[in-house]
């Protein structure tokens, strides 16, 4: 039985809204701090009595201490995460995604908060590589959404280094699927990802969906991608939260599946899955996009025991059924 209490900022997202569930099913007390841009409040259950609605800022963390007590550790979510939309507004992704995450470090400095850890990505990396990404990879990003998680993940180093502040910096490949526990999925306002794309286009809400090039140096010349179930991204940031809150050192951590799949394998396991044909087209490639890009996840199992345990077709599963009994997203 944990007493320990964590706060969740991004909680009503997707990733936050799957871990918080898990928190919570694990006996932590959670607070939430979500200003709901691209979460949901229904996706908080029945934890809305300890949500805090509005913008990270010095008030909102202060008010959440008021008025929940001692903070244990913070998980940080409260990232804007659209690559192309960070080339466009870099000047909105360098405020969010550092200034304002700065402030939730100075808050921790001030208020004796020790542990925090970090949703990154592996944009940090940037460049193509032909082998499975290890964490010791060069830093290279690319587009202002990885320069951002790239320069927080240093900030956190030295916070570290100065204020003694413990984290853990977990970089994520392809976030997918939906929660096998309870009604929960992934529901962004403007979808950029894969899988919901290819869902909503069988459910017919879309007329096909883009294929960004099929001229890449693999298989069947469509990019090739590590994806990871939303769940077992959850698991991992308990584990980390616990390694650091037990004294473990501060770290980064890959989390994916360690095996890639293009945007066509993608395609045919959908619809071996739901029964019906996907419509696509394929399109023009996207400025940056790598051929390939693989995790090496061996160091989180190596220190923490953590490994992936659900795979493609137990991901698209859970997607398709999520999508198929909320049809609307969490707007019912």
């Amino acid at each position: 039985m944990s007493n320990k209490q964590i706060l969740i900022l991004g909680g009503a997202g997707y990733i936050g809204s799957h871990t918080l569930n898990l928190l919570k099913r694990s006996n932590y007390d959670v607070i939430v701090i979500d200003n709901l841009y691209s979460g949901h409040e229904k996706a908080l259950g029945d934890l809305k009595d300890r949500f805090i609605k509005g913008d990270i800022s010095s008030k909102t963390l202060l008010q959440a201490k008021k008025n929940f007590g001692k903070i244990d550790g913070i998980i940080h979510f409260a990232g804007y995460i659209e690559v192309g939309e960070s080339m466009r507004s870099p000047y909105k992704y360098i405020k969010n995604n550092i200034d304002t995450a700065t402030l939730i470090l100075e808050f921790m400095k001030d208020e004796g908060v020790k542990n925090i850890v970090f949703s990154s990505s592996a944009a940090v990396y940037g460049k193509d590589y032909s082998e499975k990404i290890k964490e010791d990879f060069s830093k290279n990003p690319i587009n202002v959404y990885g320069f951002t998680k790239s320069a927080f993940e240093d900030i956190l180093n030295f916070y570290s280094q100065i204020y003694g502040i413990n984290y853990v910096s977990l970089r994520y490949f392809n976030a997918s699927g939906a929660s096998h526990f309870t009604n929960i999925g992934e529901d962004h306002p403007n979808e950029t990802h894969l899988i919901p794309l290819i869902l909503k286009t069988v459910q017919g809400k879309r007329d096909h969906v883009d294929i960004y090039g099929d001229d890449y140096k693999t298989k069947d010349g469509t990019c090739i991608r590590d994806y990871i179930h939303v769940d077992d991204l959850a698991s991992a940031h308990l584990l980390s939260m616990e390694h650091i809150i037990n004294g473990g050192e501060s770290n980064i951590f890959n989390l994916g599946g360690s095996k890639g799949y293009s945007v066509k394998e993608i395609i045919d396991t959908t619809e071996k899955i739901t029964g019906m044909k996907v419509n696509f087209k394929i399109s023009k490639r996207r400025e940056g996009d790598p051929d390939i890009l693989i995790a090496d996840y061996s160091k989180i199992k190596n220190i923490l025991g953590w490994q992936p345990k659900f795979g493609i077709d137990d991901i698209i599963e859970t997607a398709w059924k999520w999508h198929k009994n909320n049809p609307e997203g969490f707007n019912i």
